[in-house]
């Protein structure tokens, strides 16, 4: 018998057709022999059939033709809603099942607020009518409080500022990290589905950076390999008054070495050349530090594995000090939006 195509005949025709193809099949007739008797083909029955077997008698029900109500297209207003929606939450936030803004999770949203069905190609048209572009978040901890930002941006950072200008001091802004063997960041070509070895040593070892860096272009680094303590600490601020020849104003965080009684002391005790000021908490952000961070991440250690931890030293020393003759380069650092504002 010649096959036809089943999607000419009419929805409920189509339901009828499959159910008595599937019944067919399951009462023991071969795939080959219902598909002739029906006139589809042997793939359309085991399809149908293997609906069934997932879903039942219901997966093999007609389904509403057509485009999805709403004609698949957003009103203005409702449009309005889920950009606002995209600007002041988070996917967490309005209980999706995403952790951040993807076409899928937005192509959700609508449909839930509005029962709008959208193709992610669509959605993504729409985002970019909107003015949105996939981007890598800036992460940004539960526990800030955005008035304690807000205030440090617009009344306590101007007056640093003031006050660093009125004692002829110079700003410094300062941070720690530590640093692994086994950091590894951007992409190497290879063939598809042939994911590039990187060889290496499978020994992990570290060292820790503590520096500062000014908006005039200014960087003074220490590396060491102990834990970072307040000995530690000491040791570089030492340094850096030894090579500054003004008055400091040290802007970092408020690790609890920052804080220790004994640092707090010295400080206290060397008030005439060097002054901290802390950071709003969980605010990584703010400091133009963690952006050299990210670059000696990145292209001092990320891009050239070190085979010893002496080779590791080696390599960041190298290349901060690079960085030290490159004071254009420091002050681009500044250029980033979250710490523009540190730039004058």
């Amino acid at each position: 018998m010649k096959t036809r195509d089943a999607r000419t005949l009419s929805p409920d025709a189509q339901e009828d057709l499959r159910i008595k193809a599937v019944k067919a099949v399951l009462d023991d007739r071969k795939k080959v022999e219902v598909a002739d008797l029906f006139g589809v083909t042997r793939q359309a029955v085991g399809k149908w059939t293997e609906t069934y077997r997932k879903g039942g008698k219901r997966a093999l029900r007609a389904k509403k033709r057509g485009r999805p109500k709403g004609n698949g297209a957003l009103l203005p207003w409702q449009a309005a809603q889920i950009v606002r929606a995209l600007e002041d939450r988070c996917p967490e936030q309005l209980k999706l099942p995403f952790y951040l803004w993807t076409r899928e999770a937005v192509a959700e949203l609508i449909k839930r607020r509005f029962n709008i069905e959208l193709s992610i190609w669509t959605v993504g048209r729409y985002l970019a009518r909107w003015g949105f572009t996939p981007q890598i978040p800036v992460r940004r901890a539960y526990e800030q409080d955005p008035e304690e930002v807000q205030r440090w941006l617009e009344e306590e950072y101007p007056a640093i500022r003031q006050q660093a200008k009125r004692e002829k001091a110079i700003i410094h802004w300062g941070d720690e990290m530590g640093l692994r063997s086994d950091h590894t960041v951007g992409r190497s070509y290879g063939r598809r589905g042939h994911t590039p070895v990187i060889p290496g040593t499978g020994k992990r070892f570290r060292c820790n950076m503590i520096s500062t860096i000014t908006n005039q272009g200014k960087l003074y680094f220490m590396i060491f390999k102990n834990k970072f303590t307040t000995i530690i600490f000491l040791a570089f601020l030492k340094r850096l008054l030894r090579q500054v020849n003004r008055k400091v104003f040290l802007i970092i965080d408020k690790h609890s070495v920052h804080m220790s009684g004994n640092a707090q002391a010295w400080l206290k005790k060397n008030s005439h050349r060097i002054k901290v000021f802390f950071l709003p908490s969980y605010s990584p952000e703010l400091n133009p530090d963690e952006v050299l961070n990210q670059d000696v991440k990145s292209n001092a250690l990320g891009r050239h594995r070190p085979h010893t931890q002496a080779e590791m030293i080696f390599n960041l020393h190298g290349y901060l000090r690079s960085r030290q003759r490159q004071p254009r380069v420091v002050r681009r650092y500044f250029e980033k939006e979250n710490v523009r504002y540190a730039a004058v």
